[in-house]
């Protein structure tokens, strides 16, 4: 049987992760490692400033006191002999799309894994009821992963509609829609009296066109969008020299 290794950011005891490690207990081997306590929003940060610890769990899972990225490099570098040969991040408790993954300490731990060499996929349910429909769709996915041909350092960002799974219309492989700017900060007072911030929600969808993760969670559909950890904007390479060349 192959061997994956499970993780995600909303921490070890999360309900999203025992659904998948449940779902997909009889297709594999499974290692589970995941941060000790939420860790959202934490995005691809190492933990570079302290050690970190390892702990058994009585379940069998593993938890880790850092970050998600953290963990798969654990999961993947760590205390064990056999390398995974899948990475599983999830399921996460809420979407992931568009502009999320930049944020997403799910999406995180999937590319960790895949800068690790194993082939990778973030798991996330647009919304918190129907656990059961992302972790069947995990399981299918898990049945056909030999068959995955993906280009070097590309990951699978998939997106669930929370839906029970028999109203799911199908699946769409999507691209990143994008939000528009984020709103102001929140501010609270504290018990003494000082001012403090929360991160608004999320800002409204700038870009929800029809071939857009968000677009097809809107309709119904499972998104699978292929990610690249090349960030750079290869056609805007020539616009930057011109304008390099045009005061050199």
């Amino acid at each position: 049987m192959r061997r994956l290794l499970l993780s995600n950011d909303d921490g070890v005891h999360a309900p999203g992760l025992r659904a998948l490690y449940e779902a997909l207990t009889p297709h594999a081997n499974l290692r589970v490692v995941a941060p000790d306590r939420d860790r959202s929003g934490a995005s691809n940060s190492l933990t570079l400033s302290r050690p970190l610890a390892l702990t058994a769990l009585d379940n069998g899972f593993y938890s880790v006191d850092g970050t998600p990225a953290d963990c798969v490099y654990l999961g993947v570098n760590g205390v064990w002999d056999e390398r995974p040969d899948l990475v599983i991040s999830g399921i996460n408790h809420g979407s992931n799309l568009g502009d999320d993954v930049l944020y997403s300490g799910t999406v995180a731990a999937a590319m960790e894994g895949r800068n690790l060499g194993m082939t990778a996929i973030a798991m996330s349910l647009c919304g918190a009821h129907h656990f059961a429909t992302a972790a069947q769709f995990a399981a299918s996915l898990i049945g056909a992963a030999d068959q995955l041909s993906l280009p070097p350092r590309t990951l699978l960002n998939v997106n669930v509609p929370d839906l029970p799974w028999e109203k799911i219309k199908g699946v769409k492989v999507t691209r990143l829609g994008y939000r528009g700017p984020a709103e102001k900060p929140v501010p609270v007072q504290d018990p003494r009296g000082r001012t403090r911030y929360w991160i608004a929600p999320v800002a409204a969808n700038a870009d929800d066109g029809e071939d857009t993760d968000f677009a097809a969670i809107e309709a119904g559909y499972v998104s699978i969008t292929p990610l690249q950890t090349d960030l750079t904007r290869h056609p805007a390479r020539r616009d930057v020299q011109d304008w390099l060349d045009a005061f050199a």
